[in-house]
C-alpha cells in the first residue's frame, strides 16, 4: 500500500487518541452507578475531564482534515458505500463536538457548581459556562435537566454511528480484503 493511500500520522494519532477517549467515557458512563457515591464523583470528574479533551482533539482533527487532503477512498468501493462512509464521518464529528458540548452545558447548570469545582484532570482548573451558571436557579434546573437528555440521547446516536463506522471497517477488511485497518494503523 503506498502512502498517499493512507492518512497522515498526525491524522492517525489524533483519531486513535480520540477513539480512545470516547471508549474510555463509555465505560465510564456505563460504570458509574456500581461505584460508590464517593468514587463515583471521582468518575464523574474524570469523564468532564476526558469529554473536554476529547473536544479539543476533534477540533484539532478538523482544522488537519480541512488542511490535509485524506485518502480517497479505494476505487473498488461502490458508490452507497462511499456515501455511507461519508455521512458516518460527518455524524460521528457532530456527536463527537455536541457530546463533550451537552456535557459541558449540563455540567454548568449543576446546582452543586460551587462545591464542585470543575478541575481537569485534578490539575487544570476550567471554566463554567457564565451566562448558564448564572442563571436563576428554577431555569438552570431545567437546563440541566434538559442537556443531561439531550447527552443521554446523543451519546446512543454516538453508540450507533461508531458501531456502523467499525463494522463497516471490519466488512472492508475482512469480507472484501480491502486494506482498510492499515489507512488508519501505522
Amino acid at each position: 500500500m503506498s502512502t498517499t493511500q493512507k492518512y497522515t500520522k498526525v491524522a492517525v494519532i489524533l483519531h486513535w487518541l480520540i477513539a480512545f477517549g470516547i471508549g474510555l467515557n463509555i465505560i465510564l458512563a456505563i460504570t458509574n452507578d456500581y461505584f460508590s457515591d464517593a468514587t463515583a464523583r471521582i468518575m464523574i470528574d474524570l469523564h468532564k475531564s476526558i469529554g473536554i479533551t476529547v473536544l479539543g482533539l476533534v477540533m484539532l482533527r478538523i482544522i488537519w482534515r480541512l488542511t490535509h487532503t485524506p485518502p480517497p477512498f479505494p476505487p473498488e468501493y461502490k458508490a452507497w458505500e462511499t456515501l455511507a462512509a461519508h455521512s458516518a464521518h460527518y455524524a460521528l464529528y457532530g456527536l463527537i463536538i455536541l457530546m463533550p458540548v451537552t456535557g459541558w452545558v449540563h455540567d454548568s447548570a449543576f446546582s452543586q457548581a460551587a462545591e464542585h469545582p470543575l478541575i481537569l484532570f485534578w490539575v487544570i482548573p476550567w471554566f463554567r459556562l457564565s451566562f448558564i451558571a448564572n442563571m436563576d436557579p428554577a431555569t438552570k434546573h431545567y437546563v440541566h435537566e434538559l442537556f443531561g437528555t439531550i447527552h443521554t440521547l446523543l451519546s446512543y446516536a454516538l453508540y450507533g454511528v461508531m458501531a456502523a463506522h467499525i463494522l463497516g471497517a471490519l466488512k472492508h477488511q475482512f469480507i472484501d480484503k480491502h486494506p482498510e485497518i492499515q489507512r488508519m494503523w501505522r
